[in-house]
């Protein structure tokens, strides 16, 4: 286990926090929170402000998940969190052998899931995954195990060591000072477990989760 930044690659956009800390409410995070047509489709202030395909944000970062576990051709991945599957896209187009699966909390992606990528994604959520022990070479989470209540996010970790085969890479919220702890809870839409990283750390041991992991720092 170690902490590694496999998203080093992804473009990182601008990120308006004062001015999204005045104009959020909570009425924006409960209808964030339903991961429906508005989190993904909506305003700025409830997600992504529209959620859509692009190849410069998945291309070069699965690359480097590649090359980083060394993953053969057919390796088998997992995507806890896929969203509408851009980047187990991103994987398929670098290599087609790759077997690959995804599942979402939320139907209203998977059903709108980038089409060569629906036959292996599902609705189902991260603290109950509906895989084997040990069917996957590398698990990936990205931002999600984060949004479930503390017990919860557990036993999702729990479940990623679980079905993987020794691989997973997992990202949460989180903040290494005062300062970042402000931000973060400014900038948070969805997240219902969010720490200090050392917190996070002593969590992974306490729960068993032996993968890598990276902060989102609200920056």
């Amino acid at each position: 286990m170690g902490e590694v930044n496999l998203l080093a690659k992804y473009p990182r956009s601008p990120r308006p926090i004062d001015e999204r800390a005045r104009l959020i409410t909570e009425d924006h995070r409960r209808v964030a929170r339903q991961f429906g047509p508005e989190f993904f489709d909506g305003d700025r202030l409830t997600g992504y402000g529209g959620y859509r395909y692009h190849p410069r944000f998945w291309t070069d970062t699965v690359r480097l998940m590649r090359d980083h576990y060394g993953l053969p051709a057919d390796a088998s991945v997992l995507d806890v969190g896929s969203g509408k599957g851009f980047m187990l896209h991103d994987f398929r187009a670098m290599e087609p052998r790759l077997r690959l699966a995804g599942i979402d909390i939320s139907e209203y992606a998977v059903h709108r899931t980038i089409e060569d990528m629906r036959p292996d994604v599902a609705v189902a959520t991260a603290d109950a995954l509906p895989f084997r022990d040990g069917s996957f070479d590398l698990v990936i989470s990205i931002n999600t195990i984060h949004n479930l209540p503390l017990e919860r996010c557990k036993q999702a970790l729990q479940e990623i060591e679980r079905v993987s085969r020794g691989h997973s890479f997992v990202t949460m919220d989180a903040w290494r000072n005062d300062a970042e702890r402000e931000r973060m809870l400014a900038w948070n839409l969805t997240a219902l477990t969010y720490m200090h990283v050392d917190d996070w750390k002593a969590l992974f041991e306490e729960v068993g989760y032996t993968g890598d992991y990276h902060w989102f720092i609200a920056e």
